[in-house]
């Protein structure tokens, strides 16, 4: 049987990466969803969000803005890192890129992922599912200069909170608690979940 089509709603090349690993070859698909003006607008209707909650509200906007183009399941995926109780995405630029790894250094903060799924196959339920997961990492302590080569690389500045665990920055990541696929942006087990929920098997993605 022809495997099951998955659109990811991500520019994100490590989630896409990530799925290629597993034997999934999602078409990409990325949204056009304003993240800080539906914040700002998710603010001014609910107050101050939850990172788990502003995340998965996010996803599902992101899911919901490209599942119209579609016949297929389509997974939208939004990450941010949660550090003194604030939450940060892509640094806007290099200076806000090096003053958030000095806030980082030697020290650890919660990666949280939101994954929202919605099944627009003509024979699927017609449903939609969501969940969060959080992974909580530890950093390593940075000198200043190791800051600056960082930042100058370009890295940081083109991922939700500022390092990778599978690029450059994977030297700078002493541990993990959690799941660790989370960190690329994209949880493995949260996907089966939902997947399952909408009556469809790991395998019908992979095979």
């Amino acid at each position: 049987m022809p495997r099951t089509r998955l659109v990811l709603a991500s520019a994100s090349p490590a989630r896409r990466a990530l799925l290629q690993q597993v034997g999934i070859c999602a078409h990409v698909q990325a949204s056009a969803v304003d993240e800080s003006a539906l914040v700002a607008d998710l603010t001014a209707h609910h107050g101050l969000l939850e990172p788990p909650d502003l995340v998965l509200a996010l996803a599902r906007a992101k899911a919901e803005d490209v599942a119209n183009d579609h016949d297929s399941l389509v997974l939208g995926c939004d990450s941010m890192l949660e550090l003194d109780g604030h939450v940060h995405g892509k640094p806007a630029d290099a200076a806000e890129a090096a003053a958030r790894w000095a806030l980082m250094s030697g020290r650890s903060g919660t990666l949280h992922t939101g994954h929202w799924l919605i099944d627009r196959r003509a024979d699927g339920t017609g449903g939609q599912v969501g969940a969060t997961a959080s992974t909580l990492v530890h950093f390593a302590r940075l000198s200043p200069e190791e800051i600056a080569a960082y930042v100058a690389t370009g890295e940081p500045l083109r991922v939700a909170g500022g390092f990778t665990v599978d690029g450059l920055g994977g030297a700078f990541v002493t541990g993990i608690e959690g799941d660790h696929h989370n960190v690329v942006g994209l949880s493995l087990p949260v996907l089966r979940d939902l997947l399952t929920e909408l009556g469809v098997g790991w395998f019908d993605l992979t095979q």
